[in-house]
């Protein structure tokens, strides 16, 4: 599959590594792919999100981003679901926190050293990377770009999809900024 993946794409692939070296965790999430999408320029998913997510909104996004990492990566739908049945997530990451420190709910954090080898990618990641190339053959398109890495974000569901749609960031709004420009 990888051989589909434009120059570009392949440089959010590993600015997602980067990035989860940079924060320690043990596997590279689909929120790091995000942080790399949004780390590029001169590209069609750049200039998207340039559109639709400006400078002066990310960092709203970044925090709506931090905020679910303390929520275990729980989403809004999932801490409303689990309030209908009278848990309070905010309540218990509050608790948590305040016994063991900030961030302690926070997913996929580097603890005991990080393993050999290449850092593996999550399971959610990996469905971001699949998805991309279901997008791509669905729009006839010889190669996977970051546009199509984006469009799959949008697609995956839980918290990185939620916080792009609401920020304007959803699969109808990049396509159509993609697809019915000359982007570049």
């Amino acid at each position: 599959m990888f051989e589909r993946f434009t120059k570009s794409a392949r440089a959010v692939v590993k600015g997602a590594v980067e990035h989860a070296d940079r924060s320690g965790a043990t596997v590279v999430t689909e929120e790091h792919l995000l942080l790399a999408l949004l780390d590029r320029d001169g590209t069609r998913a750049s200039a998207a999100l340039r559109e639709l997510c400006p400078p002066d909104r990310r960092p709203s996004l970044a925090a709506a981003l931090a905020d679910a990492r303390r929520r275990a990566g729980l989403s809004r739908a999932d801490a409303e679901a689990l309030a209908d049945l009278g848990i309070d997530v905010g309540a218990i990451v509050a608790r948590v926190e305040e016994t063991h420190g900030a961030g302690a709910l926070a997913a996929h954090r580097e603890n005991a050293g990080r393993p050999s080898g290449r850092r593996p990618f999550s399971r959610e990641a990996k469905t971001v990377l699949e998805k991309s190339l279901r997008v791509a053959v669905a729009r006839k398109d010889r190669e996977i770009g970051d546009e199509h890495l984006l469009l799959a974000l949008t697609l995956t569901g839980g918290t990185v999809a939620e916080t792009l749609a609401d920020h304007g960031v959803t699969y109808t709004s990049v396509s159509t900024a993609v697809f019915s420009s000359t982007a570049p």
